[in-house]
């Protein structure tokens, strides 16, 4: 059995992991155990970054996500971007994400957020099948980024 929860910082040295293995996995990246360390726990310190869901089957953690806000001045409140979104290897393809999609959603619902967003890698077109399956659409916006090196 899934269960779907707001993660803890008990659970910080997983998503931890889970960064390091997705920043491989994704971009084949190393990142700097420090930095994503601190950038992990400052989440836990400080809400109004976001917050981090993991899904957990037979008491281990098996994927994790973090939601950060954006003020939206034409709708008067928040959109949530999913973030950082993580399912271990021998756990996708099982609805996992789904499960946790629906549970973010259901929550944004209660509190009146705007809307749910993500950004995917372009070629990642297994990801796109995904979020097109929930409903979600990339049809109003192209994403356009800098990012320091």
């Amino acid at each position: 059995m899934i269960i779907i929860r707001k993660a803890n910082p008990s659970d910080a040295p997983t998503i931890i992991d889970f960064q390091q293995k997705m920043a491989l996995e994704t971009e084949k990246m190393t990142l700097e155990p420090e930095t994503v360390t601190k950038g992990v726990n400052a989440v836990f310190l400080d809400n109004s970054r976001g917050q981090y869901f993991v899904a957990e089957t037979g008491g281990n953690v098996v994927a994790s996500l973090l939601i950060t806000y954006e003020w939206s001045d034409w709708r008067n409140c928040n959109v949530w971007w999913f973030q950082s979104v993580y399912v271990l290897p021998d756990y996708r393809r099982q609805g996992i994400f789904r499960k946790m999609y629906t549970h973010v959603r259901t929550k944004a619902e209660e509190q009146g957020i705007a809307g749910l967003r993500l950004y995917v890698e372009t070629n990642n077109a297994r990801a796109k099948k995904t979020y097109e399956a929930l409903g979600m659409s990339s049809e109003h916006y192209s994403f356009y980024e800098w990012m320091r090196k």
